[in-house]
This record gives C-alpha cells, structure tokens and sequence, in this order.
C-alpha cells in the first residue's frame, strides 16, 4: 500500500470494518455480505450509463468505473464495494488485442499457442495503470468506510483466455498446452501472474482495503494438476502485494476439491461456489482461513420463502468457519431483481 498515512487501511476508515475484521479471522457483531458482480447489468441505473460505451472503455473510464462501482453499495447498503473490471483489463493494459464482444465474451484476436507466441508477450508498463489508479482513487474517496476489494483474474484463468481465444467450458487447447509444452506453459503462466499481479497491486496502492484473486476456470482441472502446474501461479500473482498488508480472498468457480490448496495460497479468505456447503469447505480448508460465499445465484429468482430459508442455512452453516463473509457462489446474474438483493442484506443485517 502507500507509504503515507492515507490509505483507508492505515488512517482507520476501513480497518474496523465487518468485512476487514472477518477477513482478519474475527466474528463481528453484524456478518458481513456483498455480491461478485453486484455492480453491473442487474442494475438499471448501470445499464443507463453504460449506454453507448463498450465494456472495456468503461472499464478504463476512471469516472465511469468508479460510479458503477459506486452504484451497488448506494443501492443495496453491502459492506464493500467491489472494483468494476474485467478479467482481460490487464490483458489490454498490456498490449494483447482483446475485445469483449456483447453475448461473447473476451475475444482475442491472436491466440497464445505456442513457445514464440509466448515470449512476445511483455510486461505492464506501469503508466498504463494510471486509469485504473484514478479510478480506485475517486471510488475509495466516495466510499469512507466501507471497503473497497481489488479484483483480478488469476494467471489459469487469463492463461485459459490467452490460450483458447476467448470463453471455453473445458479448456481443451489451455490443458494440452499445459502437458504438451511444459515450459511455454510455466512462461507463460508467470506473465499472467505478473501482469495480475500488478493489476492488483495498483488498485491496492490506490486505497483498495482488500483483494480478490478470481479464477473462473479452476473447476476444469484436476487436483494434481492444479497444485502442480496452477497454485505456485497465483501465489506469484499473490506475492506482489506482499508487504501491502492487505487481506486477500482467493475464489474460484467448481473448486472443491482444491479448496485446501487455494487457501494455502497465502490468502485470508477462500470464496465456495454453491455446490459445497460452508461447513463442509469449513472442514476442507481448516480453521485458520474465512470462508466466503455461498448463496445459490439461481434462488434470487426463488420465492422469497424459499430464498430466506437458504440465506439461513448459509448463515447457520457458516459459523462453522473461523469467520464468513456472506455472497453469493458466483455472480449476481443480469435478469436479478435488485430489490431482492437489497432484502438479501437487510436479512444477513439482521441476524
């Protein structure tokens, strides 16, 4: 973080925060809650301002990313904001020609497939980071005491972007490349965890009071290969805000049978999807890391009923942590009534 005493973190904003003390291993009195992808196209105030303005030129808009940014912890009084980004943004920052296309996703338009493609690849340039800087800067200013988290992809993820080209349900070319060309593989991966890395690392400089490392595609390994061959990867990623002092949150999507291993990735809190229950990954990660998560994204469209009586076991099963963080498993889906979100946290508040 900065070296002067303006941070959120060093000054005494944050610190005390429901979020900043579960992640440090703490039982607030108020559980804490948010929502990945809570600023987005579930809000109608988002969809109006992103008239107009493709996805990564908002992105890099530091008066537009900070307002949507801004949008979900105004609308639905959630303990942190989290950055509006993109998993790619660094991508961009660093040179690689990828767009988002509506309906697609990332696309690139030359893939990563081999040793040559690999070593053209080059670092962030520090400069390039400066919207992104801006951006956190503005957010944390409007944001007082309420924390704003960093977020990044971890290298698999980007890597599986890199590789395929863009969106992929098995990452069929990213895993060949993987056995096939060990070596290209590692360069590659240690670029990504780099160019994250620093992503992160600004944000956090900026003022951000956490960090989360999210990895999309982690459920299409294997345990084996991702300790091998994934998880010294983002510890890298991880180790460029060694000396920050920031706590971090490591999810990924279909990652219980490595939850144990991304939580010894150096981080305070491990993100569950909604296919293991809290205790459950309680008793896969241990009793020295928070949990977080782990509403089913598909029961916001529930009768509230039945919504209720799932945040309650979420709750209920997630005391058997050291600490939880309340969210979702994965992200808020764009059809989402906001004013059920909005009761979300009324309920966890009032428990």
């Amino acid at each position: 973080m900065t070296s002067t005493a303006s941070h959120p973190l060093l000054d005494g904003r944050t610190a005390g925060s429901p979020l900043v003390r579960a992640l440090r291993g703490e039982r607030p009195e108020r559980t804490p809650v948010w929502f990945m992808r809570q600023a987005g196209r579930s809000l109608p105030e988002y969809r109006e301002l992103r008239v107009g303005t493709d996805m990564l030129a908002a992105c890099l808009d530091p008066e537009l990313a900070s307002e949507i940014t801004l949008q979900p912890v105004r609308r639905h009084g959630v303990d942190a904001g989290i950055f509006f980004s993109d998993i790619v943004v660094p991508l961009k920052l660093a040179g690689v020609d990828v767009d988002i296309v509506p309906g697609k996703g990332p696309v690139l338009a030359e893939p990563i497939r081999t040793a040559s493609d690999v070593l053209k690849l080059r670092p962030i340039d520090p400069e390039a980071l400066a919207p992104i800087r801006e951006a956190v800067a503005r957010t944390v200013a409007e944001l007082g005491a309420t924390p704003l988290i960093g977020f990044a992809g971890a290298p698999y993820t980007l890597a599986s972007y890199l590789v395929e080209g863009g969106p992929s349900r098995e990452q069929l070319r990213t895993r060949t490349m993987m056995y096939a060309d060990p070596n290209a593989w590692a360069g590659l991966l240690n670029w990504a965890a780099d160019v994250t890395g620093e992503f992160l690392r600004a944000q956090v400089e900026a003022g951000a009071s956490a960090a989360q490392l999210f990895d999309s595609w982690v459920g299409s390994l294997s345990r084996n290969d991702y300790f091998k061959r994934v998880l010294p990867h983002s510890q890298r990623a991880l180790s460029h805000l060694r000396g920050t002092d920031v706590p971090m949150i490591h999810f990924g999507v279909g990652s219980g049978e490595v939850l144990d291993l991304m939580g010894r990735a150096g981080v305070d809190a491990v993100g569950v999807d909604w296919r293991i229950p809290l205790d459950v990954a309680a008793e896969r990660v241990g009793p020295d890391v928070t949990l977080q998560g782990n509403i089913d994204p598909a029961l916001l469209a529930a009768p509230w009923r039945i919504l209720e009586a799932h945040v309650e076991d979420v709750l209920e099963r997630g005391r058997a942590a050291r600490a939880h963080i309340v969210n979702l498993g994965h992200g808020v889906p764009p059809e989402t009534d906001p004013d059920v979100l909005t009761r979300v946290v009324e309920l966890v508040h009032s428990r």
